[in-house]
This record gives structure tokens, C-alpha cells and sequence, in this order.
């Protein structure tokens, strides 16, 4: 992982009560290079995991926050003031699927605005948003990582299969706001370094529907993911900034 002139790392996960993010949050505790984690969720009285672990270590910090609330953002943003920087920070919130009726779409005739609109404020709005936010405390770092979680079905260029249009498109509107963000902050902030990450299938809320039946070495567990994606971040350079890589660290074409 990387660090600024050996500081300790400050890092920042969302959608950390569980899955990839709560994985995350254990890996960056369990390295003695991290000096401070803000672990951000929705409800931070239903985080029991979190609670539990900033009980046992003060390096912790939950933070309740919903990133599709600008102003929650910007209070946020002010309550992370105190560590002076942000070194990183990972966006793994993202929906696929939920209980008001959204899923994957199968041919056009399932394709709803109310479920693209849904789609789009979670997977590609909020990220802005976030970067919007923190972007302060990311310049205040020498070579900090801005990472959000995509999905390969998010490429044009790699998609055969069709359907899901709401995901695709949500993820592929994601991954145009990170290569753009890369862009503005090459031109002021040379040293941030920003990318979209495809996890691979990982064995959470978001897939389970979809993975329930399978047992093999292509569906992950969230701590495998959380490794591959740290391993990733933690060899990134400011050269690679506005790049889409896959969980083994491959490229992906947009």
C-alpha cells in the first residue's frame, strides 16, 4: 500500500458495513502501514461488525454517511478535516438489485426510467459526488488513490451479451466520470491517481441471486476481492490514472 513519505495511511471505504467494503476495512486494520480507516455506512446503529471492530481498534472511525446525500457528504467530508488527508479512498456502494423492484433487465421490454434512474444516482451520481467531497483532503495527500468499484459489463467494447441495461449503463456513466475526474485532476492535481476497479463476481448481497449455485474459483469470497484490489491499488501510479482494471490487475477497454 502506498503511503506518503512513510506516513501511516489514511483511507477511506464506503459501503463498508458489509461485503467487499467491510472486507476491506479488516485488511487495511490488519496492515501496520495504515494509520487510520473512516468506514462510512448508511446506519451505523445496524454496522455490528464495524462497532465491533472500532471497540478493539482506536485507529477506526465510523462515519454515517449516505453518498447520494450531497450535504451528508460535505459533513463528512468536515468530520475526516481532523486527519489532515486522505491517502485513499475506495467506493464499493453499487445496486444491482433491490426490493422496490429493481433487477436486471433480460430484453427491453423490462427497461423502467424509475429503475435506470435509481441504477444511475447510485452507481455513477454519488461516486462524483464523493470525489466532489473529498477532494480537498485527497490534494492535501502526495500520490493518493481514488478507487470506485465498477463491473466488467460495464464495457462498451467487451459486451456480447446484452440485457442488463440499467447496471451496464449506470456503470459505464461511472466509468466517464472517473476517466473525466482523471483528466481535471492531471491538469491541478498531478499526484491523485483515479481508476475504476472491476472486482470480479464476489459472494455478497449484490450477487448472491446470480452466484447462489455455484461453487467454483470464479466467484470470490469478499476477502479474496478485498486482497486482489488492495494489491492493485497499493502498485498504482499517477501515470495510470483514468484506467478501468480488472481484480488480477488486466486492463479493461471501455
Amino acid at each position: 500500500m502506498r503511503a506518503p513519505a512513510q506516513q501511516p495511511t489514511v483511507a477511506l471505504v464506503t459501503g463498508a458495513a458489509d461485503g467487499i467494503g467491510l472486507a476491506l476495512v479488516e485488511q487495511l486494520l490488519a496492515n501496520p502501514a495504515t494509520g487510520r480507516v473512516f468506514a462510512s455506512t448508511r446506519d451505523v446503529a445496524r454496522a455490528d461488525r464495524l462497532s465491533e471492530l472500532m471497540r478493539t481498534d482506536s485507529r477506526l472511525q465510523l462515519i454515517e454517511m449516505d453518498i447520494h446525500n450531497a450535504p451528508q457528504l460535505e459533513v463528512a467530508a468536515q468530520t475526516m478535516q481532523d486527519a489532515g488527508r486522505l491517502d485513499l479512498v475506495i467506493n464499493t456502494a453499487g445496486v444491482l438489485h433491490d426490493d422496490a423492484g429493481l433487477q436486471p433487465e433480460r430484453r427491453l421490454a423490462d427497461v423502467s426510467a424509475t429503475n435506470l434512474v435509481r441504477a444511475f444516482e447510485t452507481n455513477a451520481i454519488s461516486t462524483i459526488l464523493l470525489a466532489k467531497a473529498v477532494e480537498p483532503l485527497l490534494r492535501a495527500s502526495r500520490q493518493p488513490v481514488f478507487a470506485s468499484l465498477s463491473a466488467r459489463v460495464a464495457s462498451i467494447g467487451d459486451n456480447r451479451l446484452g440485457g442488463w441495461y440499467a447496471y451496464r449503463a449506470s456503470k459505464a456513466a461511472l466509468n466517464m466520470l472517473i476517466k473525466t475526474l482523471s483528466i481535471e485532476w492531471s491538469r491541478f492535481s498531478p499526484g491523485i491517481t483515479c481508476v475504476a476497479l472491476h472486482p470480479g463476481t464476489v459472494r455478497t448481497a449484490l450477487s448472491e441471486p446470480f452466484v447462489a449455485r455455484r461453487d467454483d474459483d470464479g466467484v470470490f469470497s469478499p476477502a479474496r476481492a478485498a486482497d486482489q484490489l488492495l494489491e492493485i491499488v497499493g502498485s498504482l501510479q499517477p501515470t495510470q490514472t483514468g484506467k478501468f482494471y480488472a481484480w488480477d490487475g488486466q486492463e479493461i477497454p471501455w
